[in-house]
């Protein structure tokens, strides 16, 4: 035979052979093997729950096997065993983890486990195919009643009908319980369960009267969980992470939001009541009897009363001068009070501008029904409109109330309007003011209005911030929504530098005093001010600082700058308000600052 010819049979013969081990592997039923068996599905997710896919056989005859997991394009996955000696009738166990050969995590699909016999030169494939399902069912609340309404939004307990809430669950599972829950997500979100209700075989329906032992639950927003397991022993739920933790800008799936309220109102934020004229109010009160008053910040006695039944509620704004009132309302069982800003009919040099979008965009309502929130701090859009959840809103109660209470007693006129207003273009606007002052926390606000600020100031206005981490994020305003908030900027609308709070008690000296900002003369202050924190602030570029007053090492807290032609301060001091209730160093300071502004 030539070399040639010995060639060519070699190709014959191998070609062969691989047609006999190719006819070997797709036989439906496997000669060589007397028994097998095969898990039919596995989980391999590191959960204690069908992780492993296994398998076993007995070999008819000894031989040295190599037992692979092959997909269902004949491609090899992983190998278990490598020519391992195998007795007839010895069975063989096999666990595969879920992992390919490089270590990573297989598709989830069907398999087969490849049995190789090398003695006998064949492998061949175990019949029964196995699938590796690692993907959690998917149960959720599709609605909650009795109301059902068609537009996202939590349902409202109590509800008018005395009827419970009716809960209804879609659930793929038929095989396994699916668990119902209540969680509370504000205030004060829960660490476990608020109440287990009835559990599901697969989809339905199941009801909760508010109460837990027999008690009903506290005010707040409450989501409804659901949990279930598929045959697979995967674990699915709706929220996927209980408790709930959604990232910035993210909701909850389905509509599983739940409102207990038993009082709420709803005050006219969008813009000053002139004095005279009716503010309305919006009442949820449950269809109960409610009282009224309405009172002066500052001022025990009120200065109107009177009870009511219905929603709407319309008070005549009382006064003659510029002032924030708060509306006290009392059921037989809750109160809750809320404010409302009043424009006198007189106008004064200054305007004092109240933060109605930091009180409405940090306002813990749900408003789309997935049981969460609707903040601006969690990048999601909220109701301009809203019922105050907490009544008076934290920045109110501890900054612009007590800064109100010290003009009005210091008989330090201003005129009165809030940020949703100046975005409205109604109320009383900017221009035809001497100077401006921002009461609170400015923490959002739409880019047309900084941009009206910044320009005030360079043409000559005067502008002083109160409030900390102000005029450094935007939020856009629709006829319903405030959408699209940002981050904060390292910078504010004015060119500022502001930096995080320093939350350790610091003392801040004034310093580069050009135009008397701590004048201790007239007011009685040294210009030391003494365990406050404090915001750090550095100047715009190009601007001329005019006064500060710093820490030891240099870095202002208060800071008063020439900005285009005009003047703008920074008081970054959260504590100051506070300190507004005796004679000091920062009663002094607000006064020479409103002499500032007047000027």
């Amino acid at each position: 035979m030539t070399a040639a010819s010995r060639v060519v049979f070699a190709l014959l013969v191998a070609a062969s052979v691989g047609a006999f081990f190719l006819a070997q592997r797709v036989k439906s039923t496997p000669a060589a093997v007397a028994r097998f068996s095969v898990s039919p599905l596995c989980s391999p997710n590191g959960d204690g729950r069908f992780d492993g896919c296994r398998a076993a056989f007995l070999l008819k005859k000894a031989d040295d096997v190599t037992v692979r997991v092959v997909g269902s394009d004949d491609e090899v996955v992983d190998t278990l065993v490598s020519d391992r000696s195998l007795p007839a009738f010895r069975n063989l166990r096999v666990l595969w983890r879920g992992r390919t050969t490089e270590g990573g995590r297989a598709r989830d699909g069907s398999y087969h486990f490849e049995v190789a016999l090398r003695r006998q030169g064949r492998s061949i494939l175990l019949p029964r195919p196995f699938r590796v399902d690692t993907t959690p069912p998917r149960p959720i609340v599709a609605a909650i009643g009795p109301q059902r309404d068609k537009v996202p939004r939590p349902e409202l307990f109590p509800n008018p009908q005395g009827r419970p809430l009716e809960i209804h669950v879609r659930s793929p599972s038929t095989t396994k319980p699916t668990t119902v829950e209540v969680w509370r997500t504000d205030p004060r979100p829960s660490t476990e369960p608020v109440a287990s209700l009835e559990s599901l075989n697969g989809s339905g329906t199941v009801t909760w009267d508010g109460t837990v032992h027999g008690r009903r639950v506290q005010p707040g927003t409450y989501v409804v969980a659901v949990r279930t397991r598929d045959r697979a022993g995967n674990l699915g739920s709706s929220p996927a992470v209980l408790p709930p933790k959604p990232g910035y800008g993210q909701t909850l799936p389905g509509r599983g939001g739940i409102t207990i309220r038993y009082l709420g109102v709803q005050p006219p934020l969008d813009a000053p009541i002139v004095t005279g004229e009716k503010a309305p109010f919006g009442v949820d009160a449950r269809r109960a009897a409610y009282t009224w008053s309405v009172r002066h910040v500052g001022e025990a006695r009120p200065r109107k009363r009177g009870s009511g039944t219905r929603p709407n509620l319309t008070i005549a704004a009382p006064g003659r001068r510029s002032g924030l009132y708060v509306l006290q309302l009392r059921t037989r069982t809750h109160a809750t009070a809320v404010p409302f800003a009043v424009q006198g009919l007189h106008r004064a040099p200054i305007l004092v501008v109240l933060p109605a979008l930091l009180w409405q965009g940090t306002n813990p309502v749900d408003d789309d029904g997935d049981g969460l929130p609707n903040t601006l701090t969690r990048g999601v859009p909220v109701q301009r409109d809203r019922v105050l959840a907490r009544g008076l809103p934290d920045d109110l109660a501890r900054r612009v109330a007590p800064l109100l209470i010290f003009l009005d007693h210091s008989k330090l006129r201003y005129d009165l309007t809030t940020d949703l207003a100046l975005a409205a273009g109604v109320g009383p606007p900017l221009d035809g003011h001497a100077g401006v002052v921002l009461a609170g926390d400015e923490r959002w606000i739409p880019a047309d209005v900084a941009r009206g600020l910044a320009a005030y100031v360079h043409r000559g206005g005067h502008l002083a911030t109160f409030g900390t981490d102000s005029l450094r994020r935007t939020v856009r305003l629709t006829p319903r929504r405030l959408v699209d908030p940002t981050t904060a900027s390292p910078t504010d609308a004015l060119g500022f530098e502001v930096r995080p709070l320093v939350r350790r008690p610091s003392t801040l000296t004034a310093a580069d005093d050009k135009i008397d900002l701590f004048r201790g003369d007239v007011f009685g202050g040294t210009g030391v001010f003494s365990g406050l924190t404090f915001e750090p602030i550095a100047a715009p570029p190009g601007a001329r600082v005019l006064a500060q007053a710093t820490t030891p090492d240099g870095t202002a807290g208060i800071l008063a700058a020439r900005v285009g032609r005009g003047l703008a301060i920074r008081a970054g001091l959260p504590d100051l308000p506070s300190r507004l209730s005796h004679p000091g160093n920062e009663t002094a300071l607000v006064k020479r600052i409103w002499e500032l502004l007047a000027a």
